[in-house]
């Protein structure tokens, strides 16, 4: 079956567009190119929201005894790496010329490739979880050669975790209550929706420290609302962390800075 995956490649470097490729047989030629040191998005998992494209790094070497009419596309496929009859996401790869040309023979090493995903064309959220990667090299006479990179890519749907401490600021032992959010791409209906029974870390960052320390751990609501309290103690910065699943991604909010105060300071505050 044709391909809509490719109608737009847009090259690093050098600027190229194809508009459309015409379906070889599925019987089209195979043997004779081998790939090595693939990587895709530096091992990490790919996640997507509901509007943006998102766009991570490709590298591999290509080695062919063939003639080729068209640098290698990588794309990602679940069941079958044929590149005209695979399961993709649909997406786009580019690649500037300096490093493998357009047409050429022998090896070539990708160290500037793209791969190019657009939420707006995801119309399930069963895309998310494991997937495959391969690579198309187009031959002269419209032939080709598909090859499963064996290169496993994790695809997850994005989350959102908002954070709100109050009251600010608070006497030193009073109780701060923490609320937010979590919610995850829906890919289906393209909106944010509350992620309803996860875990999700409250960490703590004391002034004049660097680093969060987890203090609890809360599991969301049926809207994917977080709740708790906690004693004020001394003044810093407060925020939740949702550290992610195999089809959602991780999340910390952004943080919520709350001064701690002893009585007599809040008193001349007021004064």
């Amino acid at each position: 079956m044709a391909k809509t995956m490719w109608n737009t490649v847009v090259a690093v470097g050098a600027a190229s567009v194809f508009t459309a490729m015409a379906a070889v047989p599925a019987d089209a030629a195979t043997g004779g190119v081998s790939y090595s040191r693939v990587s895709i998005n530096g091992g990490k998992p790919i996640v997507i929201g509901i509007q943006d494209e998102v766009t991570v790094p490709v590298t591999f070497r290509m080695t062919t005894s063939r003639t080729w009419h068209w640098q290698p596309i990588v794309y990602l496929f679940r069941k079958k790496a044929d590149f005209w009859e695979s399961e993709d996401i649909s997406s786009g790869f580019g690649a500037s010329d300096h490093s493998c040309p357009t047409e050429g023979t022998g090896s070539c090493v990708i160290d500037d490739g793209i791969l190019t995903i657009d939420p707006a064309a995801i119309e399930a959220n069963a895309t998310a979880g494991a997937w495959k990667s391969a690579a198309y090299l187009s031959l002269p006479g419209g032939d080709g050669v598909s090859t499963d990179l064996k290169h496993a890519v994790q695809i997850q749907r994005a989350t959102r975790v908002t954070v709100n401490a109050a009251p600010e600021p608070v006497l030193w032992g009073k109780t701060i209550t923490v609320t937010g959010k979590v919610t995850r791409a829906n890919w289906e209906t393209h909106t944010y929706q509350g992620y309803a029974g996860r875990t999700v870390s409250l960490q703590f960052k004391a002034d004049g420290t660097s680093s969060y320390k987890t203090v609890k751990k809360v599991t969301s609501g049926s809207t994917g609302a977080l709740k708790t309290t906690v004693k004020a103690t001394g003044s810093g910065t407060w925020r939740w962390n949702y550290y992610g699943n195999s089809t959602a991604g991780a999340k910390a909010s952004a943080g919520d800075h709350v001064v701690v105060s002893s009585g007599v300071r809040v008193m001349h505050a007021a004064r």
